[in-house]
């Protein structure tokens, strides 16, 4: 005789709503609360070339050079100060604003000439964006 009836027991059942509910408000929170890796203002990467010819260059475009050492910028071949450098380029973009303007870097030049030199291109008011080449380390340009 059976006086207590058992219930059948059924196997556990996981609900996956609420966990994917759980899960989702972690995720938010992570991303809110993570901090992002900074990236750098000025990203380059300029090419090489150990066959770069002369006439590459396009035929309205002026040579601005920076050097590892001093003199440390260079208008068209020619060695000039900083200030010398913005006053030229002011005057050439005052002539003809779509001039194309080659910046050739040395490998080992120091980085806030560069970056003076850019800041100078830049504020003479050029239509054109700047190409950048490198050189290796041999010398003044």
């Amino acid at each position: 005789m059976r006086f207590l009836e058992r219930k059948r027991r059924q196997p556990p059942a996981v609900i996956i709503v609420p966990l994917i509910d759980i899960l989702m408000v972690l995720l938010v929170f992570m991303m809110a609360t993570s901090t992002f890796k900074v990236q750098p203002a000025i990203r380059l990467t300029l090419p090489e070339s150990r066959q770069a010819k002369e006439g590459a260059l396009a035929e309205k475009s002026v040579l601005v050079s920076v050097a590892p050492t001093e003199p440390h910028f260079f208008f068209q071949q020619e060695a000039v100060s900083l200030e010398e450098l913005e006053v030229r380029l002011r005057e050439l973009a005052r002539q003809d604003p779509d001039t194309a303007i080659t910046l050739q870097l040395d490998t080992d030049a120091p980085w806030g000439k560069v970056v003076a030199a850019m800041d100078a291109i830049k504020a003479a008011g050029f239509n054109r964006p700047i190409s950048a080449l490198t050189r290796r380390p041999s010398g003044s340009p």
